[in-house]
């Protein structure tokens, strides 16, 4: 089995070689599995990510769950956490740690009340494993969503096989890709 080092560089690697183009093409089409879902329909308080370019693409996906009046909750980098704000437009937002755009909203610690999370990966198993960045952000914040039921979404090609876990690693409830 690959090391987590080797298989992030392995999927950066299938990241550059798909063209822009190609994975937002990919991104809407992930994006549009994820919304016909009923576990996206029924949700009334989800926790999405302002996706990076190398992330597929949430921007529209943020937007789209205000517009269905959704209450939107972003990740903002502080310190070594993860720090859940409420989302209400993108104007809103400021460039946080990592050049990502983060929320400026209220503080919101009231995890169990979260109904649905959007989570981001660099590599996942059909059956739920999750490779992050490497930083243990979202390892560090997957604990408090106990109640929550959470997605894996990625583009085909961050699909593999296998990957070596800890105990602290909590898998998700389901991957979507397209």
């Amino acid at each position: 089995m690959m090391t987590k080092k080797e298989i992030r560089e392995e999927v950066r690697g299938r990241k550059k070689g798909c063209a822009a183009e190609k994975r937002a093409q990919l991104s809407k089409e992930v994006v549009a599995n994820l919304v016909s879902t009923e576990l996206w329909k029924n949700a009334h308080r989800v926790l999405l990510y302002y996706s990076l370019p190398d992330e597929v693409a949430t921007h529209e996906l943020v937007s789209e769950a205000l517009r269905e009046g959704k209450a939107v909750l972003l990740p903002r980098v502080v310190g070594d956490d993860l720090e859940l704000r409420l989302f209400s437009s993108p104007e809103a937002l400021v460039e946080g740690a990592f050049h990502i755009q983060e929320p400026t909203g209220s503080v919101f610690t009231d995890y169990e009340t979260i109904d649905l999370a959007i989570i981001p990966g660099v590599a996942f198993t059909t059956d739920g494993k999750r490779l992050g960045r490497g930083r243990g952000y979202y390892d560090r914040l997957l604990p408090r969503l106990s109640q929550t039921y959470k997605i894996g979404i990625c583009w085909p090609f961050q699909v593999i096989s296998e990957l070596p876990s800890e105990s602290h690693d909590i898998n998700m409830d389901c991957i979507i890709t397209c």
